[in-house]
């Protein structure tokens, strides 16, 4: 587990990009908080720091955004107005194809997502925002050892 406090949206910025330089070959991600927590930001800026050069949208209305990165395709799902797990069906998700889910409001898509190798928790902490990350897999653990040393 790693706590950090992101005083700026530069701050969030950096820990994206030390998400993308030590992510794993494959990933799942789960990104909690209430709205306006900085999920979008920091899958934004973990995307950048895989190297996406074009628009990076918010999967909001679309529910999920698709990114070529290096090794595969990055999704970027935004399953707030998602109903019930089984409207999940409906997307065309195929695992296969992802090799780095980023996950905003996962609990709306539970038994039908992938388990997560890095839960992400933020929330609004006076002008910045707190981030605790905590492993949910050995992949998980090895990435946040090394995201760790790329954040000290």
């Amino acid at each position: 587990m790693m706590d950090l406090h992101l005083a700026t949206a530069e701050d969030t910025a950096q820990l994206g990009v030390a998400l993308a330089q030590t992510r794993p070959p494959l990933a799942a991600v789960h990104l909690h908080g209430d709205l306006g927590a900085g999920k979008s930001t920091l899958a934004r800026a973990l995307l950048r720091g895989l190297g996406v050069t074009g628009a990076v949208r918010s999967p909001t209305y679309t529910l999920v955004e698709r990114y070529a990165v290096e090794g595969g395709e990055a999704w970027h799902l935004d399953l707030y107005r998602l109903g019930d797990a089984g409207e999940l069906d409906f997307l065309g998700l195929d695992e296969a194809v992802a090799t780095l889910w980023l996950i905003e409001w996962p609990e709306k898509g539970r038994g039908g997502l992938p388990p997560p190798d890095l839960e992400i928790h933020l929330a609004i902490d006076g002008d910045g925002r707190s981030a605790r990350l905590v492993a949910g897999s050995d992949a998980g653990r090895g990435w946040l050892a090394q995201a760790a040393k790329k954040t000290s």
